[in-house]
């Protein structure tokens, strides 16, 4: 790096990342997608170009219907043996694939078609991001490079993901078949046989725009409900079932006239392993409870935070993200501005965040963004706490905690019967006079030897200089002279001693370097 650091104001960062955002956009599909991946990377990009790419929207001008319905007969064969209906113009489009309307045996449905040749367009711009990535790390921090190194692989796992139709239908069904008893939530239902790789037909179920507050209430729909459900349908998606629908903009929500939420495009979707459920139970409980150091287990724990961060210093940041949050109302928190003061942290520390902690992370603050919209009142914290007590979440975190403190005191009540009797014992031995103490100096340093060579050459200029004295007072010259070297001798390897950088300077032992290395070396 040439020169010093430099601190880049927040208007220059927030100019930057809107000419990188026009940039994306300008660059096409594949970009455009890598813009919204890079939105959830608090720890790959500053606060202020996160919440510039958050605003992405993939929504692009449709490909022509010429092209559309080639690759539509490709997979389906000729449109009016497979359509009874079908609208060529598209009602959604977006850079991978565009939606139309079209009708199957009297049932309406939503056709989604992905773009003609936006594969090898795909492939291509993936090339360019692979062979652009080794320059570009020569130019971030290193805690950046230790993200953006594993960035290109999961981006093309993403992107080849998003464009498989029939993974989408797989998660759209998963995800259909665990809210199947749910009144308040629907999932299009999948028609297979007119579906394949790059084309799925689903049905249609048009509802108002989750976000158009003025048509819900002149429809008498109830917005602290619908905002209530929608967190409960995240929660019970992340925490319970391991899958999830993972880009939650409004555009992708619905509201029925029943007040039922529809939840359209699940081609950005992910699933949690039970570990990182675990996690995240631990974490919403300790938020609950504002319990500081559960909070900063369970960040760790999930990778989320590095061990080596200052506990104290983080647990500073979360208490005033905490206060930050509460507002004038002590109840009254966003998680929203919790996490945005954890990402605002990430960015610090050398780490990568979990690829599906990401999209947690981003579903998170947007269905949170959502809610809000819908009632400006909405207390996520109260949403999630309720939902973790009705489903016996804080109640097992409780009976973890007294089945932990159990053990501990039965580990402390064991001990203090075993220390007693040997303490009378060694005790006895001691009064006898037969008590030996085998004492085991450690001296990796060479400090005892140094000291040792000290006294001997300080002895040694000592015992001279009262020998020369005396020679001299008796006329033996000759000794005298002989004395005198030999003095001259001992004072010079006693002045190198306190001369060399490695005497007797004891370099602590116990400080938080010392003891993360002996942990490394045991």
């Amino acid at each position: 790096m040439i020169g010093g650091s430099r601190t880049v104001d927040e208007a220059t960062q927030i100019d930057r990342a809107e000419r990188l955002l026009d940039s994306l956009l300008k660059l096409g599909p594949t970009f455009i997608k890598l813009g919204q991946l890079l939105s959830t990377r608090p720890d790959v990009l500053p606060p202020a170009y996160i919440d510039v790419l958050s605003s992405l929207q993939d929504d692009v001008p449709p490909a022509d219907w010429a092209g559309a319905k080639r690759v539509l007969e490709d997979e389906v064969g000729p449109i009016d043996e497979a359509f009874a209906d079908f609208d060529h113009e598209p009602i959604s489009g977006a850079s991978l694939g565009q939606v139309y309307r079209a009708s199957v045996n009297g049932d309406d449905v939503a056709v989604k078609v992905r773009r003609p040749g936006v594969e090898d367009l795909v492939e291509a711009d993936l090339r360019v991001i692979r062979w652009s990535l080794p320059l570009l790390l020569y130019f971030v921090g290193q805690a950046q490079a230790f993200s953006l190194e594993n960035l290109a692989d999961e981006f093309a796992k993403t992107i080849r993901e998003e464009m498989d139709y029939q993974r989408e239908a797989r998660m759209l069904e998963e995800i259909k078949a665990n809210f199947a008893d749910t009144d308040d939530i629907r999932v299009p239902a999948v028609f297979d046989e007119r579906s394949g790789p790059r084309v799925l037909t689903m049905e249609y179920l048009p509802g108002t725009k989750i976000n158009d507050v003025d048509e819900l209430d002149e429809k008498g729909i109830d917005r602290q409900r619908v905002a209530e459900t929608l967190q409960r349908a995240y929660l019970q998606m992340i925490i319970d079932d391991g899958v999830f629908h993972a880009d939650p903009h409004p555009g992708n929500l619905a509201v029925l006239d029943d007040g039922a939420i529809v939840f359209y495009d699940f081609g950005m979707s992910g699933r949690v392993d039970e570990f990182v459920q675990d996690r995240i139970v631990e974490f919403y409980v300790a938020v609950a409870n504002q319990d500081i150091d559960a909070i900063l287990d369970s960040l760790v724990a999930i990778g989320t935070l590095s061990p080596e961060a200052d506990r104290d210093v983080m647990g500073d940041v979360m208490e005033l993200a905490i206060a930050d949050a509460r507002g004038e109302d002590i109840e009254q928190y966003r998680v929203q501005q919790i996490i945005g003061q954890i990402e605002d942290s990430i960015y610090e520390f050398p780490f990568r965040l979990p690829p599906n902690l990401a999209l947690v992370l981003r579903v998170a603050t947007v269905v949170e963004g959502v809610c809000v919209t819908l009632d400006p009142e909405f207390d996520f914290i109260e949403t999630a706490t309720t939902y973790l007590t009705e489903q016996g979440y804080r109640e097992e975190t409780v009976r973890q905690y007294l089945s932990d403190a159990g053990d501990q005191f039965q580990d402390a009540a064991q001990s203090l019967v075993r220390v007693p009797p040997k303490l009378e014992e060694t005790l006895d031995t001691a009064q006898r006079g037969n008590l030996t103490v085998q004492v085991e100096l450690g001296d990796n340093k060479g400090v005892m030897d140094q000291l040792a060579r000290r006294i001997v050459s300080g002895l040694v200029f000592g015992f001279s200089l009262l020998s020369t004295a005396y020679l001299y007072q008796g006329g033996a010259f000759y000794a005298t002279a002989v004395s005198a070297v030999i003095g001259l001798g001992g004072l010079f390897l006693l002045w190198r001693s306190f001369r060399s950088k490695s005497g007797l300077r004891a370099s602590p032992q116990f400080t938080r370097t010392e003891m993360k290395k002996r942990r490394g070396d045991d």
